[in-house]
């Protein structure tokens, strides 16, 4: 335990002091925690001596997912979000069921091993996005805000939309639909995941929010504990919508989003300490997925595999991402950088656990196609997040120079 603890200690202090100097470069966080992992792991030099189950995995992907969702939407600019949230609403209505319907579309070519409810379950599994892995891109004010609130919200609404589809899908595909049937069982998980989610993150934050009013007002907040609050909130917000039958995913989200709109004057102050909470959490839990995952997955990584993860980045993505926003007003350039920034990780390793400790026939090939869309994904959207930011932030100065030039003559 102690190498364990010294190991992942001495990583994160030394990240954490360069974190700045990597962020400017091609190289994201996620490549370098997850080589990490791999370097320390039975891959590299076998230091990693933690026994690491999927529950542990699960757990702590689940946690970091719901800290980093809850600060990312307290982050939002509500004023901005208002003006553009039909580019959200589009890539969640349209945009992730097509997702889903060709990620099937493909399986079915691809995959003979699995029966048509296991290959409707992978493409649940790989449709969501990720927030986390995508900060490179919805935090660079390069990127118009409405791009970036668009990203930002979708990230952190379609892997709770997902919850309750993936059990309908993993249910039908063990075989254990009761006498009401598919669809009855549908309208009942989507209905308890989102409606008691929602109800959980905003209940919860209205009270948090009135708490830390009072609290703020007769000066009852130290420098100190004023940073636990958010993260307090954050985790509550997503283990009691557990804990209800709901998605703890959309409670987090949903309650950021509030927390940020009634906490706006004091905002910064509670949402620093839960930003890098969230950040550390992720880094531990990518160093994990290097040593503990990837290093047993590579191996068994097939041709079908490797396709059918790269088709899930590209096309599977970003063809019904350009459909949704048909009509939109975005321009191609934008439908094209939203279809690709839509990054694989937290969510899709929590399903994948889920996957497994479901003893699904064949759930350790489903494993193995989303855990090489994760690897896959990591190096491709963190290598080409701030070139593509900024080729695009330079085509629209070019664009806006064209058009300012064009009305002047």
């Amino acid at each position: 335990m102690y190498e364990t603890l010294a190991l992942l200690a001495l990583f994160v202090l030394v990240y954490s002091s360069v974190a700045g100097a990597i962020e400017r470069t091609w190289i994201s966080g996620p490549i370098v925690f997850t080589c990490f992992g791999l370097l320390v792991g039975p891959m590299g030099f076998d230091l990693l001596n933690w026994e690491t189950d999927r529950e542990i995995i699960r757990s702590l992907a689940e946690v970091t997912l719901a800290l980093v969702l809850f600060t990312d939407a307290a982050g939002a600019n509500m004023a901005i979000l208002r003006k553009t949230a039909k580019l959200p609403v589009r890539l969640l209505l349209i945009g992730l069921p097509l997702t889903i319907l060709f990620g099937f579309g493909v399986g079915v070519l691809l995959i003979d091993e699995l029966s048509l409810f296991a290959l409707a379950l992978l493409a649940t599994m790989v449709a969501p996005t990720d927030a986390a892995l995508g900060k490179a891109v919805v935090t660079n004010a390069s990127v118009p805000d409405e791009i970036r609130q668009g990203l930002n919200v979708e990230s952190g609404l379609n892997d709770g939309i997902c919850v309750p589809i993936l059990f309908v899908f993993l249910a039908l595909a063990l075989g254990k639909v009761d006498a009401a049937g598919p669809w009855t069982l549908a309208m009942k998980l989507v209905a308890g995941e989102i409606g008691i989610g929602l109800v959980v993150g905003l209940v919860l934050t209205i009270a948090t929010a009135q708490l830390l009013k009072i609290a703020l007002h007769r000066n009852w907040l130290t420098p100190t504990w004023i940073q636990i609050p958010v993260v307090a909130l954050a985790l509550g917000c997503f283990a009691l919508a557990q804990l209800l039958g709901g998605s703890g995913f959309i409670a987090a989200f949903s309650g950021g989003l509030l927390f940020g709109a009634l906490a706006k004057d004091e905002r910064d102050k509670f949402l620093l300490a839960g930003e890098g909470t969230g950040d550390t959490l992720a880094l531990i839990t990518w160093v994990i997925f290097g040593s503990a995952v990837v290093a047993q997955a590579v191996g068994k990584f097939n041709g079908a595999i490797l396709l059918y993860a790269v088709l899930s980045l590209t096309v599977i993505r970003m063809l019904p991402v350009f459909l949704a926003l048909t009509g939109s007003g975005v321009s191609t350039k934008g439908k094209l950088f939203i279809g690709w920034f839509g990054p694989r990780g937290l969510a899709s390793i929590v399903f994948a656990v889920i996957v497994l400790d479901s003893k699904l026939p064949h759930g350790d090939l489903i494993a193995m196609t989303v855990v090489c869309t994760i690897l896959l994904s990591i190096i491709a959207h963190g290598l080409t997040a701030n070139p593509l930011v900024a080729a695009f932030a330079a085509s629209i100065k070019r664009s806006a120079g064209n058009t300012v030039a064009n009305k002047q003559g």
